[in-house]
């Protein structure tokens, strides 16, 4: 938001944390030059009823992970909490929703990595791009890996033995949507 703002961009903030609507607000309380219109809504990503259809340039989100780091305690909407496969589901409402905002030619951009389960990985980065490509008609054109730092775990395992690489990327998935699928 703070971005945009600098940029001159319109936007529209959402979230489902009422907390992070009060922060976001707090830090976009700055003049600038550019002129543009930032607004923040408490909301949810599967449900954007708000937003008019085809009337966004670009979406970028970067969601909570299935039940592995809770966003918040007690938020009824919040997706964090649901379990993988419930994630997976919620992830297909928001990208219906992304696509249905967006204007021909948008583009929507997720950030999003694996877990692990029980020793083993679940890739839900991949799972969850699927489910955006598997809604219309969006055109996967980027897969961006970004190496991740600071991990949960990572002070967890310091000297100890480890058989299993560390899970330290993140996916960038960038989407165009398009109506003719070319």
């Amino acid at each position: 938001m703070i971005e945009a703002k600098l940029l001159g961009r319109n936007a529209i903030g959402v979230d489902v944390n009422p907390n992070s609507i009060k922060l976001s607000n707090s830090n976009l309380h700055f003049t600038y030059q550019e002129t543009s219109k930032i607004f923040t809504k408490q909301g949810n990503a599967r449900q954007l009823s708000f937003i008019k259809d085809q009337s966004i340039d670009l979406v970028c989100t970067h969601p909570p992970y299935a039940d592995i780091i809770h966003y918040s305690q007690d938020i009824q909407e919040d997706i964090s909490h649901l379990t993988y496969e419930d994630f997976l589901q919620a992830m297909e409402d928001v990208a219906g929703e992304s696509y249905r905002v967006l204007k021909e030619g948008g583009i929507c951009a997720f950030m999003i990595g694996d877990i692990r389960r029980k020793g083993y990985v679940l890739p839900l980065g991949m799972n969850t791009m699927q489910k955006f490509t598997d809604v219309g008609l969006f055109i996967l054109k980027e897969i961006i890996i970004k190496e991740q730092h600071n991990c949960r775990s990572a002070d967890y395992w310091e000297g100890r033995e480890k058989t299993f690489l560390m899970l330290a990327h993140e996916y960038i998935f960038v989407l165009e949507k398009r109506s003719d699928g070319n």
